[in-house]
């Protein structure tokens, strides 16, 4: 199984690298986050994060954000290849269907950690305190990998449901915003309403968050605990998407 999820990953580097436009295009929707909505609400003070400035704060929550975005319309390759009859391929092999989606998980998490190099490259030009710990960086790269597989997952999961491009599309975008903003990347948990907070208590995104600016920038945090609750919803997002598979292809 694990040769068979590093050959989904190295399939995923070789698209890369014959096609970059997409991590360059991907790119500018973070980027203009950190550049106008960051240096804006730096200035005004208008959310309290304590010592840390805001900034510095906000940059592992479009870190979290980029993942997302990338991730969560994930399952639209996945109706390409039965359109395409890859997948229907795919499924007559012996590699088990958990082997087939761990490996698209993961691979759409290499894709997402080469978009996060560019994101943090910006956020160390604007000045932002990411830290120089060898170890805590490669904590980054497993948290980005959790974090992408889950929601890689969720729209593959999607996408047995919808069963067509248009629908996974509509449904994406549906979701997409309000787990960004029911979540921690843009400002802190305790100025939410109570009703955000309970939103955002269950949110995987909101624990990506968390543990990113644990790691980056050293803000305390939960990190054991936000790990956990990645590698549950990774496992879980996995199974879900697993047992849907085979619905694309009937």
């Amino acid at each position: 199984m694990l040769a068979r999820v590093a050959a989904m990953c190295v399939v995923e580097l070789q698209k890369m690298r014959h096609d970059r436009t997409e991590i360059y295009t991907r790119a500018i929707q973070p980027a203009l986050w950190l550049l106008i909505f960051g240096e804006t609400f730096s200035r005004i003070r208008a959310i309290p994060t304590g010592r840390v400035p805001y900034l510095d704060y906000l940059a592992p929550g479009i870190l979290a954000q980029s993942t997302l975005f990338i991730a969560i319309f994930y399952g639209i390759q996945i109706i390409w290849e039965r359109d395409a009859g890859v997948l229907a391929k795919l499924l007559v092999t012996p590699t088990p269907r958990a082997a087939l989606v761990t490996g698209k998980a993961f691979a759409a998490g290499v894709r997402s950690l080469a978009q996060a190099v560019a994101i943090m490259v910006l956020s160390a030009v604007l000045g932002v305190a990411l830290t120089v710990n060898p170890l805590r960086w490669l904590g980054v790269v497993v948290v980005v990998m959790l974090g992408t597989a889950f929601f890689s997952c969720l729209s593959m999961t999607i996408a047995g449901l919808a069963m067509s491009r248009d629908r996974l599309m509509g449904i994406g975008q549906a979701i997409t915003m309000p787990l960004f903003f029911g979540s921690n990347a843009l400002y802190p948990v305790g100025i939410m309403p109570e009703w955000l907070r309970v939103i955002s208590h269950v949110n995987p995104l909101s624990y990506e968050v968390d543990a990113l600016r644990d790691l980056l920038i050293g803000t305390p945090g939960h990190l054991l605990l936000d790990v956990a609750v990645l590698i549950v919803a990774a496992a879980a997002g996995i199974t879900a998407a697993s047992a849907l598979l085979g619905r694309l292809v009937r």
